[in-house]
Protein backbone atom coordinates (compact mmCIF):
# COMPACT_ATOMS: atom_id res chain seq x y z
CA UNK A 1 0.00 0.00 0.00
CA UNK A 2 1.40 3.42 -1.11
CA UNK A 3 2.13 6.10 1.82
CA UNK A 4 0.33 9.17 1.75
CA UNK A 5 2.77 12.02 0.33
CA UNK A 6 3.81 14.14 2.99
CA UNK A 7 1.88 17.70 3.54
CA UNK A 8 3.30 21.17 3.08
CA UNK A 9 2.28 22.05 6.36
CA UNK A 10 4.69 18.97 7.11
CA UNK A 11 7.25 20.22 4.72
CA UNK A 12 7.52 23.37 6.80
CA UNK A 13 7.38 21.82 10.35
CA UNK A 14 10.54 19.73 8.96
CA UNK A 15 11.95 23.04 7.25
CA UNK A 16 11.82 25.09 10.50
CA UNK A 17 13.37 22.00 12.68
CA UNK A 18 16.54 22.11 10.83
CA UNK A 19 17.17 25.51 10.87
CA UNK A 20 16.36 25.48 14.52
CA UNK A 21 18.84 22.67 15.10
CA UNK A 22 21.34 24.43 12.89
CA UNK A 23 21.09 27.96 13.64
CA UNK A 24 18.94 28.28 16.63
CA UNK A 25 16.61 30.51 17.52
CA UNK A 26 17.58 33.55 15.63
CA UNK A 27 17.87 31.55 12.26
CA UNK A 28 13.84 30.38 12.79
CA UNK A 29 11.63 32.83 10.49
CA UNK A 30 8.35 32.19 8.77
CA UNK A 31 10.31 33.64 5.65
CA UNK A 32 13.74 31.39 6.22
CA UNK A 33 11.06 28.61 6.74
CA UNK A 34 9.23 28.91 3.42
CA UNK A 35 12.75 29.85 1.56
CA UNK A 36 14.02 26.55 3.16
CA UNK A 37 11.02 24.29 2.48
CA UNK A 38 11.19 26.08 -1.13
CA UNK A 39 7.75 27.73 -1.39
CA UNK A 40 6.84 31.22 -1.22
CA UNK A 41 7.19 33.33 1.82
CA UNK A 42 3.59 33.36 1.98
CA UNK A 43 3.03 29.68 2.18
CA UNK A 44 3.41 29.23 6.04
CA UNK A 45 0.09 31.73 7.08
CA UNK A 46 -1.85 28.88 5.30
CA UNK A 47 -1.11 27.06 7.76
CA UNK A 48 0.29 28.24 10.77
CA UNK A 49 -0.57 31.18 12.64
CA UNK A 50 1.99 33.04 12.79
CA UNK A 51 5.43 32.10 14.19
CA UNK A 52 3.95 30.89 17.75
CA UNK A 53 1.63 28.31 14.91
CA UNK A 54 4.93 27.15 13.24
CA UNK A 55 6.77 26.75 16.72
CA UNK A 56 3.94 25.09 18.57
CA UNK A 57 4.01 22.29 15.24
CA UNK A 58 7.16 22.12 15.73
CA UNK A 59 7.12 21.33 19.24
CA UNK A 60 4.19 18.58 18.71
CA UNK A 61 6.64 16.89 16.05
CA UNK A 62 9.20 16.88 18.79
CA UNK A 63 7.42 15.49 21.14
CA UNK A 64 6.69 12.76 19.10
CA UNK A 65 10.02 12.18 18.26
CA UNK A 66 11.02 12.37 21.97
CA UNK A 67 7.98 9.52 22.80
CA UNK A 68 10.12 7.15 20.24
CA UNK A 69 13.32 7.98 21.59
CA UNK A 70 12.05 7.18 25.16
CA UNK A 71 10.17 4.31 23.82
CA UNK A 72 13.05 2.51 21.92
CA UNK A 73 15.54 3.18 24.93
CA UNK A 74 12.52 1.41 27.22
CA UNK A 75 12.60 -1.84 24.47
CA UNK A 76 16.11 -1.46 24.43
CA UNK A 77 16.28 -2.55 28.36
CA UNK A 78 14.63 -6.50 27.60
CA UNK A 79 12.95 -7.61 30.75
CA UNK A 80 14.86 -6.45 33.01
CA UNK A 81 12.59 -3.94 35.20
CA UNK A 82 15.88 -1.62 36.45
CA UNK A 83 17.37 -1.98 32.69
CA UNK A 84 14.14 -0.20 31.28
CA UNK A 85 14.31 2.30 33.39
CA UNK A 86 17.73 3.29 33.12
CA UNK A 87 17.08 2.64 29.26
CA UNK A 88 14.03 5.07 29.55
CA UNK A 89 16.42 7.73 30.84
CA UNK A 90 19.35 6.93 28.63
CA UNK A 91 16.66 7.57 25.39
CA UNK A 92 15.37 11.36 27.19
CA UNK A 93 19.00 11.82 28.25
CA UNK A 94 20.34 11.53 24.06
CA UNK A 95 17.47 13.18 22.65
CA UNK A 96 17.70 15.95 24.82
CA UNK A 97 22.05 16.18 24.24
CA UNK A 98 21.16 15.35 20.22
CA UNK A 99 18.40 17.90 19.96
CA UNK A 100 18.95 20.43 22.45
CA UNK A 101 17.20 23.88 20.34
CA UNK A 102 14.23 21.29 20.23
CA UNK A 103 14.46 20.37 23.94
CA UNK A 104 14.62 23.95 24.88
CA UNK A 105 11.51 24.36 22.37
CA UNK A 106 9.61 21.94 23.97
CA UNK A 107 10.22 22.72 27.47
CA UNK A 108 11.20 26.57 27.29
CA UNK A 109 10.12 28.23 24.91
CA UNK A 110 7.56 30.75 25.58
CA UNK A 111 5.95 31.33 22.00
CA UNK A 112 4.77 27.39 21.93
CA UNK A 113 0.93 27.02 23.06
CA UNK A 114 1.47 24.69 25.08
CA UNK A 115 -2.83 23.97 25.46
CA UNK A 116 -2.66 23.02 21.66
CA UNK A 117 -4.36 20.31 21.60
CA UNK A 118 -2.03 18.84 18.93
CA UNK A 119 0.67 19.04 21.55
CA UNK A 120 -1.14 17.20 24.26
CA UNK A 121 -1.27 13.81 23.07
CA UNK A 122 2.59 13.33 22.24
CA UNK A 123 3.68 14.29 25.72
CA UNK A 124 1.17 12.75 27.46
CA UNK A 125 2.40 9.44 25.86
CA UNK A 126 6.05 10.54 26.42
CA UNK A 127 5.11 10.84 30.15
CA UNK A 128 3.17 7.46 30.10
CA UNK A 129 6.12 5.72 29.12
CA UNK A 130 8.45 7.30 31.70
CA UNK A 131 5.18 5.83 33.94
CA UNK A 132 5.55 2.73 33.07
CA UNK A 133 9.15 2.10 33.28
CA UNK A 134 8.74 3.25 37.10
CA UNK A 135 5.90 1.33 37.75
CA UNK A 136 7.13 -2.38 38.68
CA UNK A 137 9.52 -0.31 41.50
CA UNK A 138 6.02 0.27 43.40
CA UNK A 139 3.16 -2.22 44.47
CA UNK A 140 2.10 -2.55 40.60
CA UNK A 141 0.34 0.78 40.55
CA UNK A 142 1.65 4.21 39.76
CA UNK A 143 3.77 5.67 42.10
CA UNK A 144 3.11 9.62 41.01
CA UNK A 145 6.20 10.29 44.06
CA UNK A 146 8.29 8.02 42.17
CA UNK A 147 7.85 9.35 38.92
CA UNK A 148 7.93 12.54 39.49
CA UNK A 149 11.30 12.06 41.04
CA UNK A 150 12.49 10.23 38.33
CA UNK A 151 11.27 13.05 35.64
CA UNK A 152 12.69 15.53 37.93
CA UNK A 153 15.87 14.02 38.00
CA UNK A 154 15.98 13.44 34.59
CA UNK A 155 14.80 16.75 33.21
CA UNK A 156 16.85 18.24 35.56
CA UNK A 157 20.15 16.23 34.61
CA UNK A 158 19.29 17.35 31.28
CA UNK A 159 18.93 20.86 31.80
CA UNK A 160 21.97 21.42 33.83
CA UNK A 161 23.91 19.87 30.63
CA UNK A 162 25.39 17.00 32.44
CA UNK A 163 25.63 14.76 29.52
CA UNK A 164 27.95 17.06 27.84
CA UNK A 165 31.86 17.09 28.54
CA UNK A 166 32.40 20.45 29.76
CA UNK A 167 34.53 20.10 32.92
CA UNK A 168 35.04 23.76 33.25
CA UNK A 169 31.40 24.70 33.50
CA UNK A 170 31.54 21.62 36.24
CA UNK A 171 32.11 22.47 40.00
CA UNK A 172 32.12 18.65 40.72
CA UNK A 173 35.46 16.78 41.83
CA UNK A 174 33.51 13.70 39.52
CA UNK A 175 30.39 14.19 38.44
CA UNK A 176 27.92 11.20 38.64
CA UNK A 177 26.73 9.50 35.84
CA UNK A 178 22.52 9.64 35.76
CA UNK A 179 23.00 5.32 36.64
CA UNK A 180 24.46 6.18 39.74
CA UNK A 181 21.79 9.11 40.86
CA UNK A 182 18.81 6.48 40.54
CA UNK A 183 20.37 3.80 42.05
CA UNK A 184 20.77 6.76 44.49
CA UNK A 185 16.94 7.16 44.18
CA UNK A 186 16.09 3.79 44.15
CA UNK A 187 18.07 2.76 47.09
CA UNK A 188 15.73 0.64 49.68
CA UNK A 189 13.44 -0.14 47.24
CA UNK A 190 13.00 -4.00 45.84
CA UNK A 191 14.12 -4.17 42.64
CA UNK A 192 11.21 -6.30 40.51
CA UNK A 193 11.82 -9.61 39.30
CA UNK A 194 9.63 -10.67 36.08
CA UNK A 195 8.56 -13.18 34.45
CA UNK A 196 10.98 -13.26 31.66
CA UNK A 197 7.92 -15.09 29.45
CA UNK A 198 5.49 -12.60 30.36
CA UNK A 199 4.49 -9.58 27.50
CA UNK A 200 6.13 -6.64 27.76
CA UNK A 201 4.16 -3.41 27.98
CA UNK A 202 4.30 -1.21 24.46
CA UNK A 203 2.89 1.63 24.65
CA UNK A 204 2.99 3.25 20.98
Amino acid sequence: MAQDPISLRDVLIEAGIALLEEGGMQALTLRQTAARAGVSHAAPAHHFDGLPGLLTAMAAHAFKLFADAIHSGREAGGTDPLQRLLGTTEGYLTFASQHAGLFHLMFISPQVNRADPVLGPHATRAYQILREACQPFGDGTPDETLELAVWSMVHGYAMLGFTADDPQRRPFHRRPTFAELLAELLAGRQIPVINPLAPASDTR
